[in-house]
């Protein structure tokens, strides 16, 4: 049998499709390689949490409060996560992805499924957790959208009820955000609005919202209906106390959100972004404040950069 002598061009494809390098279950596979199994509920519905974490200068930016909720979120479905992976482990197990990959600035994708189980429902008939971590590069926005700000539309999709699904779970369920996420594509921009099902504002489609007035940061408390994200932790918790800029928790209608000075949004992916316009198309959308990013979001989001691009990056 004649065997067809591999091109140079056959032979850079096939090692692009090599990276990045995804530990699977105990493996470090190729990415052509890496997939699971078609009987895990991760797969099969959803069944499972994860977390998306950042990396910068080589370090695990938030690591432990990343941990924290993702054994957080694994008890509150009933998965003993610690039972089967430490949180020692789990750790080691981003910083070998970190380094199989030659990653100093990045993005972990950690996932903890149910784990391989029947096709029926129930989650006790799968013995063992599965668990993914990908270490690669993510780009939501481009570099002139964090320059000049982004439009967003306001989702006609709800929230889910915290009473039916508490989005402070981080699960693999994300349909009621893609679906909000859709509505954005359709207007041509790339975010949304979503509100909860009192018509209160509760988060954007993978992001959090912070509305500046008079000085003042307001955000919504995860009471109604968001994640607890670590960036937006990050910016009540530090960023804001650097800056001397006071924060309240509370709720807020759709009608403050136009009347905003200044609105920013906030993720582990997203960064730090400012919005400057909403509706659903550009010639009719309503301009945030000046139409720029605002000085209170630029403090803020330079204080950010300083941060993860110094000498100590946290991990805590």
């Amino acid at each position: 049998m004649t065997q067809t002598a591999t091109t140079p061009a056959q032979a850079m494809e096939a090692k692009m499709d090599d990276k990045p390098m995804v530990y699977v279950n105990g493996a470090m596979l190729p990415k052509s390689q890496a997939g699971i199994n078609v009987f895990d509920h991760g797969l099969l519905y959803g069944d499972g949490v994860f977390e998306g974490i950042r990396v910068y200068r080589g370090r695990i930016f938030k690591l432990e409060q990343h941990l924290d909720r993702l054994y957080e979120c694994a008890g509150r479905i009933r998965l003993d996560l610690a039972k089967h992976v430490t949180r020692d482990q789990m750790t080691q197990i981003m910083r070998r992805c970190i380094e199989a990959n030659e990653i100093t600035e990045g993005y972990i994708r950690l996932v903890v499924t149910r784990g391989v189980g029947t096709l029926g429902l129930n989650p006790f008939h799968c013995p063992e957790p599965g668990v993914v971590c990908i270490a690669d590069q993510i780009s939501l926005y481009t570099p002139e959208m964090y320059e000049n700000g982004m439009r967003v539309v306001v989702a006609e999709r709800p929230r889910i009820p915290v009473e039916c699904l508490d989005p402070r779970i981080k699960s693999l369920n994300y349909l009621n955000n893609i679906l909000a996420k859709v509505e954005a594509i359709d207007a041509g921009c790339l975010e949304c609005i979503m509100l909860n099902t009192d018509g209160r504002v509760a988060e954007g489609s993978g992001d959090n919202i912070f509305v500046v007035k008079d000085g003042e940061l307001h955000t919504p408390p995860v009471t109604e209906g968001l994640l607890e994200g670590i960036t937006r932790r990050f910016v009540i918790r530090d960023l804001a106390p650097m800056a001397g800029v006071s924060v309240n928790e509370r709720t807020i209608e759709l009608s403050e959100v136009m009347d905003a000075d200044e609105i920013f949004l906030t993720g582990s992916a997203a960064e730090m972004i400012a919005v400057t316009k909403i509706g659903k198309t550009e010639e009719d959308a309503h301009v945030i404040g000046s139409g720029k990013e605002g000085p209170i979001t630029k403090q803020l989001r330079t204080k950010f950069r300083q941060v993860v691009t110094g000498d100590n990056v946290p991990e805590d």
